[in-house]
């Protein structure tokens, strides 16, 4: 569902094409909305698209012709495969960019977007074939959960060259709170496999200590509570512990998702010749749960392992089902480095 506050941050006059409403893009698509500008969407799912259509913004027909009418497409889709299958070939956003350029209008006046978690090697390999075609090209991810990009309250990295961050600035601001430049293209990619990585690192840390304080007799609200006041204490934790210990594990996020940013996070370690000894335990560990109970289970429900080897239910009243962001929408800005 779209959320349905009105915001006053600044809006550019640019017509956004957004392709792949998720769960993540749907929500960024409708910050998008919800700050009055130009929208028009695209998913294999049409009936994703009719809330947007609802509310004012276009239906989209095909990435070509979204790369010819809009001044900037985002990608917000599952796999480096489903971005690459958009803007390649004869009916992709990049297609669409050089009609647009045949048609006259200026080169660097096209943005694409990509708001996955992709590869750095394949936002490598496409931004040259965007930019052959007059568009600037920038990979932007967000990072701070679901609950977060529907307020308009999450993080953004964008790395591309300045001038484009400028000129994407205010759209990225309708999207996000903190909007952190990280250098040249790809560099956004890189971090966000590796913020990534340390939450999911983060998460089976967190479901050993739940398992073993239940195991230990302990209450678990008052165990969450002194992992929340001290030095243990995570973002991971105030979210993931609270749908863990609900026993919903809701936290819109899988497993497959959590082994794809692994595998991710793997190839830029192993391009950099770091030889990771914690990373690949941590993966063994989701394979297995995904063996277990299948890749689309909530990734939080990789502690039902743990719960399965002790007999123990790892739960206590009082959490919610489910993260909402209880902070006031707040206008977006730069983080200066």
């Amino acid at each position: 569902m779209l959320p349905p506050a009105q915001s006053l941050r600044y809006k550019s006059a640019m017509h956004i094409g957004f392709i792949g409403l998720g769960n993540v893009g749907g929500k960024l698509a409708g910050s998008l909305l919800r700050n009055n500008h130009e929208l028009t969407v695209l998913d294999l799912d049409a009936g994703a698209m009719q809330p947007f259509v609802d509310r004012g913004a276009h239906a989209g027909t095909t990435p070509r012709a979204m790369g010819a009418s809009c001044d900037i497409v985002i990608t917000c889709l599952p796999s480096p495969a489903a971005s690459r299958a958009v803007v390649e070939g004869d009916e992709g956003i990049f297609a669409g960019f050089q009609d647009a350029l045949d048609a006259g209008v200026p080169a660097g006046s096209r943005i694409w977007s990509e708001m996955s978690t992709t590869d750095e090697a394949e936002i490598k390999r496409l931004a040259p074939l965007a930019e052959a075609v007059g568009a600037g090209a920038v990979d932007c991810p967000v990072s701070g959960g679901c609950h977060r990009a529907a307020t308009g309250n999450i993080a953004i990295f964008a790395g591309c060259e300045r001038h484009v961050f400028d000129q994407m600035l205010p759209v990225l601001t309708s999207m996000g709170r903190q909007i952190l430049h990280t250098g040249p293209i790809g560099s956004a990619s890189v971090l966000k496999v590796v913020t990534n990585y340390l939450a999911s690192a983060n998460l089976i840390s967190l479901t050993e200590a739940l398992t073993t304080s239940a195991a230990a007799g302990m209450d678990l609200r008052t165990t969450y509570e002194a992992i929340r006041i001290s030095s243990g204490n995570s973002f991971v934790h105030e979210t993931e512990s609270q749908v863990i210990l609900n026993g919903s594990r809701d936290i819109n996020f899988t497993m497959d998702l959590v082994l794809k940013d692994m595998g991710l996070f793997q190839d830029v370690a192993e391009r950099a010749g770091v030889p990771l000894e914690v990373a690949p335990v941590l993966r063994s560990v989701f394979e297995d749960a995904a063996e277990r109970y299948g890749m689309r289970e909530w990734s939080p429900n990789v502690i039902r392992r743990l719960e399965d080897a002790t007999g123990l239910e790892v739960l206590a009243p009082g959490f919610p089902a489910e993260m909402t962001d209880d902070e006031p929408e707040e206008p977006g800005a730069e983080v200066i480095v």
